[in-house]
């Protein structure tokens, strides 16, 4: 009896070691999306779990964790095992806004592997159609001489909000700002005339610009927006330094392996460089990531920039999370 137990420990022993020693991935990956289901930062993450999956050979399977501006998922992510097995995706509501916002139980910078910069979409200004003014410059003159002008945001700490925080400290101008629990009755306000201005993500209110149910003053991005190449960038319209691209990226929590480091980064790289995804992002209105930023390197350079630029504003403005 003895040396049959021996034998069966010795069979269970070597059948872990066999697993333990199976190449990175054997089994799926969980990516957590901090955002509810349906929204552009879930649409985003199925289109790259699914690149992933075809270079990865196993199946990425998205889990939406909404709550707190994004930070509940990300506070899961950074206390995942990190075996390679979960990652996250964020952009800049959930690793910078909340960041300065939040009292969160980890650090961004320490507790969490950047993996890839994914994909750049542009927020941009836009008004109500009935809006006297037609350029920036007509709209700074108008708002200066209406100080009871009012401009939606989604939420206080949102990048909509601090859009308009820095929209303000750039024109010397000054706005009621009215708080909306989501994009979606902003927007029916704004379609309404209930509310003067907006700065959205431009690929959700794409449509009701073309349709020509609002004006456009800007895109806030160095270069022309290829949905709407007719609308000016923020430079060209007289305001240079009211820059905010709205950024997807993939994390990892801290002390994942340096080989299944390299392979999640692959694989993004691989499905970002697949033509039928591209495609879809430019559906989206959203850009693929510059080579250089779809790095583990790159886009933490890119990250501390962002953070480096945007948490002394928020602080300054005393925001906190409500």
């Amino acid at each position: 009896m003895r040396g049959f137990l021996l034998a069966l420990a010795l069979v269970c022993l070597t059948a872990a070691s066999g697993a333990s020693a199976q190449p990175y991935p054997s089994r799926p990956v969980t990516l957590i999306v901090p955002f509810p289901a349906g929204g552009i930062t879930d649409i985003i993450a199925r289109i790259v779990a699914e690149g992933m999956r075809q270079h990865l050979g196993q199946a990425v399977i998205v889990e939406n964790v909404p709550g707190a501006g994004g930070t509940i998922g990300t506070t899961k992510l950074a206390r995942a095992t990190p075996d390679g097995y979960t990652v996250g995706i964020g952009q800049w509501t959930s690793h910078v806004g909340g960041g300065a916002m939040y009292n969160l139980p980890f650090d961004l910078h320490k507790d969490l592997q950047p993996i890839s910069l994914v994909s750049v979409g542009p927020l941009w200004i836009i008004g109500r159609k009935t809006l006297p003014a037609n350029n920036l410059q007509d709209l700074i003159a108008w708002i200066k001489a209406n100080p009871k002008a009012t401009g939606a945001t989604i939420g206080v700490g949102s990048a909509a909000h601090l859009c308009f925080l820095d929209f303000e400290q750039e024109t010397k101008t000054s706005f009621v700002i009215v708080p909306y629990r989501g994009a979606a009755p902003a927007m029916q306000d704004l379609l309404a005339g209930q509310i003067d201005i907006f700065c959205p993500e431009a690929g959700q209110t794409l449509a009701q610009y073309r349709a020509g149910s609002v004006k456009a003053f800007a895109v806030l991005t160095e270069k022309r927006w290829f949905a709407a190449p007719d609308v000016p960038t923020i430079a060209e319209a007289g305001a240079p330094g009211l820059l905010f691209p709205f950024w997807h990226g993939l994390w990892a929590p801290k002390g994942i392996p340096a080989d299944a480091l390299a392979k999640l980064n692959a694989a993004v790289q691989a499905a970002l460089a697949d033509p039928a995804i591209r495609k879809r992002f430019t559906d989206l209105g959203h850009e693929v990531a510059p080579v250089e930023r779809q790095t583990p390197a790159g886009f933490a350079a890119y990250y501390q920039a962002e953070t480096d630029k945007w948490w002394p504003i928020i602080k300054a403005a005393n925001l906190k999370a409500q």
